[in-house]
This record gives C-alpha cells, sequence and structure tokens, in this order.
C-alpha cells in the first residue's frame, strides 16, 4: 500500500484523507534534496522499519519490521561521515540526532527509505514519518501525522507499503 503527503498538508491513509506536516521550504526533487535545507524530498519510499519508545507505549500493531529505541540511539546526519544517514550509537563522534527524545516526534517513527541504497553525502538524511507536534508546525523534512493517523496507518501498512510524497 502506498500512503501519500501532499505539499497542502493533506495526507491520503487509504482512502482517507487527513492532515500532515512537511518540511518549511516545501518539496523538492530528490536529486536536489540538500541536508539541512528544509525540503522534503519528492518520490516513493519504502517503510523500512518501524521504531517506538517503549516507556511511552506499547509497541504499535503492525506487520512491518518493529523495534524499540534506547537513549543511546542516534541518526548520523554528518554528511562526511561513514555512518551518514545510518543509525549509530550515542555519544557518537560526528553530528548525529537523538532517536531518544524529550517531545514525543519520535515515539512512533517510520524509517524512510529516502538516500539509502547508498546513501550520497549531503542528499538528505534522517528523512522519517513521525508524530507531528501539536499545531502540526513544519518538520525539518520529513513527514508527520498525528498518533491516531500513525497508528492507523501501521495497522493498515504491511511489507512493501511506502509513503509518496508528491507534488500536489
Amino acid at each position: 500500500m502506498i500512503f501519500t503527503a501532499r505539499p497542502d498538508g493533506v495526507f491520503d491513509l487509504g482512502g482517507r484523507l487527513t492532515r500532515c506536516a512537511l518540511g518549511p521550504a516545501g518539496v523538492v526533487a530528490a536529486a536536489e534534496k540538500r541536508e539541512g535545507d528544509g525540503r522534503s524530498p519528492l518520490g516513493v519510499w519504502p517503510i523500512r522499519r518501524v521504531l517506538y519508545r517503549p516507556d511511552r507505549g506499547p509497541a504499535p500493531p503492525t506487520e512491518l519490521p518493529l523495534a524499540p529505541i534506547t537513549p543511546s540511539d542516534g541518526w548520523c546526519d554528518a554528511p562526511d561521515d561513514s555512518a551518514y544517514n545510518r543509525p549509530v550509537t550515542l555519544p557518537y563522534p560526528a553530528s548525529a540526532e537523538a532517536m531518544w527524545r524529550e517531545d514525543e516526534a519520535y515515539d512512533l517513527v517510520a524509517i524512510l527509505g529516502h538516500n539509502d541504497d547508498p546513501p550520497l553525502p549531503g542528499r538528505g538524511s534522517a528523512i522519517f514519518l513521525h508524530l507531528a507536534r501539536p499545531g502540526f508546525p513544519p518538520t525539518q523534512g520529513c513527514v508527520a501525522l498525528s498518533r491516531a493517523d500513525m497508528l492507523e496507518l501501521l495497522l493498515l501498512a504491511g511489507p512493501g507499503s511506502a509513503i509518496a510524497i508528491a507534488e500536489a
């Protein structure tokens, strides 16, 4: 199943339209995506696996690969590092985003297959589907949904499911 995020903040959740948040600078062709540009990459991105924060809730029901996160989980966003756009253990010597956050954004997070086979330095890292913050402010380039919508997506999704970031 392919779920679609549009730049106007509308998300097609299996035929039901709902709200989503994307990057503050809009969408961009994947080949033009650059680290830190605040843009969400256009394309169809497979859902690789789902991570959840076990101290804030049980594992969500899903047929997708699933794993808990820990306080030492990170994601490398340093383009010149060999682990760029890969999970790392914190502390990490290069720049890395913490997956265990104070806010709830990564309590449920789906790793999307953007720039990962193999990662091209500087073409964007940590493009995830995660929980939206209150009020749906823009992400740094990810797609964000409400908790209820994320849980519904996880129930509907299975192996081969993907998130499409579309132009309209």
